[in-house]
């Protein structure tokens, strides 16, 4: 359990390193507003400064964002801690930790500087600039949603928002492979 715990918060950490690095590299090698391409108009480097939310919605609105994040943060914590101990959940406390390394790694970034850094542009669609952060948050979330409609069903949502005893989980666990091995046979 002490391995499982260290190896949840060197990931976090990791995590949050990279995104840092990234945007003090960024921050080091280019001027505001700066760009330079990478793969000609396809994938572009620019230095912008973020003051809202995905898009640049919410601009200007820090603290409701860091209440946000906070909020989310706790949240995304207590069904980590929810699902802990069960193996079936493994990929989405994998996912879990992703969306909270680049959540804190924004969160940093809004506390610190009042906006957020961002720098990955793809030019050719005109897609809006992102970061290192943005990305873990939004492919975890991503991966979470596709979990949800292909993998868990109603039963483990109930596990997952806590709203199923731990001795009814284990119990269910065991039917389950009991009728696995029935229809097996």
């Amino acid at each position: 359990m002490k391995k499982k715990l260290f190896l949840s918060i060197l990931l976090i950490i990791l995590l949050v390193f990279i995104d840092q690095l990234t945007k003090y590299i960024i921050i080091q090698n280019f001027d505001l507003h700066e760009e330079k391409s990478l793969i000609g108009d396809i994938l572009v480097l620019t230095y912008i400064r973020n003051s809202g939310a995905a898009w640049g919605s919410l601009s200007g609105k820090t603290i409701l964002l860091l209440v946000f994040t906070f909020i989310i943060f706790i949240l995304l914590f207590r069904v980590y801690i929810r699902i802990w101990d069960n193996p079936r959940f493994k990929p989405v406390r994998i996912c879990l930790l992703f969306v909270i390394g680049g959540a804190i790694g924004n969160m940093i970034d809004r506390i610190r500087l009042n906006y957020v850094i961002d720098f990955i542009y793809f030019k050719f669609i005109k897609f809006p600039v992102f970061n290192f952060a943005d990305i873990c948050v939004t492919l975890s979330v991503i991966l979470i949603v596709l979990l949800f409609i292909f993998k868990y069903n109603d039963d483990d949502y109930d596990v997952m928002l806590g709203m199923k005893k731990k001795e009814k989980i284990k119990e269910d666990v065991k039917n389950q492979k009991e009728n696995h091995s029935d229809e097996e046979e």
